[in-house]
């Protein structure tokens, strides 16, 4: 880091809530300059300093649905490098418990989706790699997926090229 006293690192935290066969998505359509402007991901976001990966991930989901999440499970780690940005960290979970109503996200439109359907979604190509690792029930993992520009050109699993 170049900045200690920066709030905003390189490590964020993914979630995909369940709820009968279908994940909980965010259509990210209301920010202007957003790397996933019109793709569908989970909530989360970035760590802010001295937070653990469940700390960012309790934070980020209450945040952006206005859910507390009661049972949740760590699936991986993807690092994303790409030719653009800082290479990111991101921590992968899962969710089939939470209490509450979810409320208004104004970083996009939250839906309901099922999981069979998140395929035809415009969603990161990376993204389709760890649903069929999450499909598969893959213990934890970790992934790496390198981009150059908005195109995928490399993918390890586990040390391994895919």
């Amino acid at each position: 880091m170049d900045n200690i006293n920066d709030n905003k690192h390189n490590c964020t935290t993914l979630c995909y809530i369940e709820k009968d066969d279908s994940y909980l998505m965010l259509h990210r359509v209301k920010k202007e300059k957003d790397i996933n402007k019109d793709k569908w991901i989970g909530v989360g976001g970035h760590f802010e300093n001295g937070e653990s990966p469940e700390e960012c991930l309790l934070r980020e989901v209450w945040e952006e649905t206005g859910l507390k999440l009661t049972s949740f499970r760590l699936r991986g780690i993807v690092t994303f490098s790409t030719d653009v940005y800082p290479t990111e960290y991101m921590f992968l979970y899962t969710a089939d418990g939470y209490e509450g109503e979810i409320t208004e996200c104004n970083e996009g439109n939250l839906e309901w989706v099922k999981k069979r359907e998140v395929y035809q979604l415009p969603v990161w190509e990376g993204d389709k790699v760890f649903f069929r690792l999450l499909e598969e029930e893959i213990p934890v993992f970790s992934l790496k997926l390198r981009y150059e520009g908005d195109n995928l050109v490399e993918t390890v699993l586990n040390g391994k090229r895919m």
